[in-house]
Formats: C-alpha cells, structure tokens, sequence
C-alpha cells in the first residue's frame, strides 16, 4: 500500500494541482529514477533523472534561468545558462560525490540520443547535473554512482505518477531532521485567459526541525523528538535542489526571475538558508520549441509572457516548491545511519501530523 501525501493528510495548501499533482503534469516532461539501497554495502543514494522534452536525433532547446540562494553545492551548466538562457538535454540530480559519474553517464546518453547532432555536427554535451550530501545515511566515499545508473535512470524516464522519499537521488537525504528526499507537486494557472502549467521536483536535505513550520504551524517545534541527537549537526548542513518546469512562454531572464521564487517557496516551510546548505534553483519553460541557435536564421520570433502580468506564476511556483517539500517528507520512513553508525533518522509521524490539521 503506498503512503498518503500531503494532502491526503487534510493538509490546505492553496492552488489548483494538476491531475497527477507532479512536474509530470507539464506535458512532455518525463522522469526516471534508478535508486540503489543495499544496507550490507552502506549504500542508500541512486539518481533521479529529469527530461524536459522527449526530443531525439536533433535536440530542441529548453529555455532556463537559474539562481543559487546559498552557494554551498553543485548545479553543472548553469554559467552557459546565464550566458544563454538556455540549455539542451537532461537534468539529474544525484549525490555530492556522484556529480562526475552522473555527468559522464548523461554525456554519453546524448552523444547516442542526438546521434545526429553529435555525428554529422560539433555537438557538445553540457547536461546539468546537480547533487545534495547523503554521506549521513549513505557512505558516499564509496562512489555507488556510476555513469550506468545515470544512463539507466535517463532511460527509465517517463510521463506519469513521481515517486517521492528515498527515491532516486532523493534516497538518502534528510529535512527538516526527519527522512527527506524527492518531493514533487504542480498548479494549474491563468495568464491572460490562457491555462498554463507549473510542475516542481525538490531533491529535499535542508533545514532543521526547530525551525520546520507547514502553513504556518510549528510542527517542528510540536513533533521535536529525535532532533536534538547529540550525534548529528545541529546546524544547518543539508542542501535543497528545486527544478521548476512551466509550459508557459518565457524568456531566460524571466526564467531567472521564476527560479528566485524557489527561495520564498523553501522559506514557508521555515528555512532561513543556512550558511552550510546549497539551496540551488532552475526554472525551465517548454514553451516555444524550435531548431537550435546555430540552424535558426538571424532573427528568431518567439511569444513570451507580459512580465507585468506574471505574478500568478510566481506564486504557482512558490505553491509547488512549498507543497514538493512537504510530500518529500511525508513519504520518507524510519531509516538507520550509516555516518554515526547506529541511530535512525525518523519518518515523520503521518497520524499526528494529520491530527495537526
């Protein structure tokens, strides 16, 4: 039986969701997971791998911006991002050690998935690959990842239901003091009389409990036990990586704009962005498909949304990274450490965080 969400708790969050509640509601965007658990070796980590566009042969660019709260970790590709405003193929998400195997693996999936342009052009691969520390729960000196599992991950991507918790590169992190992991949600919005779609996916390793607060109850402070263990970091030391993935038209520097308001959407749930934690974000949109800059003409025709009349999606943005945080904790599960030997990171309690609301 598969555990409940977040608002299968009860739990209001504002918005309207999309049918699946996940970044998969944007259509197009795909999404696979290889997630590697064998306690004999220590190991708890995996990878989780994002395709925008289920494009082949000849890749079509996704528009991005990017931002980093609190610098403290990895994002690979972000400077062509900033230059660009744009990138071509996957997203993974991973653990801190697993940055380059990840990024090999995803290398080699594009050279054979744009066969055409790696062959017949000088393609080059800049796939972004970002990571949060699972060394607590995983022993990440061991280098579990390799580029195969990032190649099976990118393989096994598909449209429909997310997994959430220990899944993928989500297996072995912790929020809020309680099992974290991957978490995902969408909203449904309106521009102008048109519909549109905002899809988040969080990779959720940050925050400490006292701090931790859904909708403005202090759950952390009411839910306290297993926080003040004496051998883990009492400061802020985890990370959090948010992909948010829209189907409306914009540009790269609005983009920009749409992945700021990640941090506001951390920050609800209670988080201050600690001096130790990578909060890094990326924003894409789907929108606007065409041929890659160098086989486009000199002027290229693109539509893009009023920035006078974008708020309703910065705040389906804020709601979708609010609520991904929250389910990625409401599936994790009582699970042993492996850095100190010998205690367990908590599940959160689902009865008395029902009870709550």
């Amino acid at each position: 039986m598969s555990k409940p969400r977040a608002r299968d708790l009860g739990i209001p969050f504002g918005g309207i969701t999309g049918p699946l509640n996940a970044i998969t509601d944007v259509k197009g965007v795909l999404v696979g997971m290889t997630t590697l658990t064998d306690p004999e070796l220590h190991m708890r980590t995996g990878v989780t791998a994002i395709r925008p566009r289920s494009d082949a042969g000849l890749p079509v660019p996704v528009w991005a911006g990017h931002y980093a709260l609190n610098g403290n970790g990895e994002m690979t590709g972000t400077h062509w991002i900033d230059d660009a405003g744009y990138l071509i193929g996957p997203v993974c998400i991973t653990n801190t050690h697993g940055i380059g195997a990840v990024h090999h693996g995803a290398s080699q999936w594009m050279t054979r998935h744009y066969a055409e342009f790696f062959t017949q052009d000088h393609g080059w691969a800049m796939p972004v690959v970002a990571e949060t520390y699972d060394g607590v729960l995983n022993d990440i000196n061991a280098f579990h990842v390799s580029a195969d599992h990032a190649i099976a991950a990118l393989e096994a991507a598909i449209s429909g239901p997310v997994a959430e918790g220990a899944a993928g590169g989500g297996n072995g992190m912790i929020a809020y003091q309680f099992k974290g992991g991957t978490g995902t949600s969408s909203r449904v919005f309106q521009i102008g009389g048109e519909a549109y779609m905002m899809g988040a996916l969080v990779q959720a390793n940050h925050g400490r409990r006292v701090d931790f607060q859904i909708l403005g109850r202090p759950v952390g402070q009411l839910m306290p036990e297993g926080a003040l263990n004496p051998f883990l970091p009492q400061k802020e030391t985890g990370s959090i990586i948010v992909v948010l993935i829209t189907d409306a038209p914009l540009s790269g520097l609005s983009l920009r704009q749409v992945a700021k308001r990640a941090a506001i959407g951390i920050g609800r749930g209670g988080t201050p962005g600690g001096n130790s934690s990578g909060d890094i974000f990326l924003a894409l949109s789907t929108a606007n498909p065409g041929p890659m800059p160098q086989k486009a003409g000199a002027l290229i025709t693109k539509t893009e949304v009023n920035g006078e009349m974008i708020d309703p999606l910065y705040l389906a943005a804020v709601q979708c990274v609010e609520e991904s945080v929250v389910n990625a904790i409401v599936a994790g599960e009582d699970t042993p450490t492996f850095k100190p030997a010998g205690q367990v990171i908590s599940g959160i309690d689902i009865a008395r965080l029902k009870a709550l609301f």
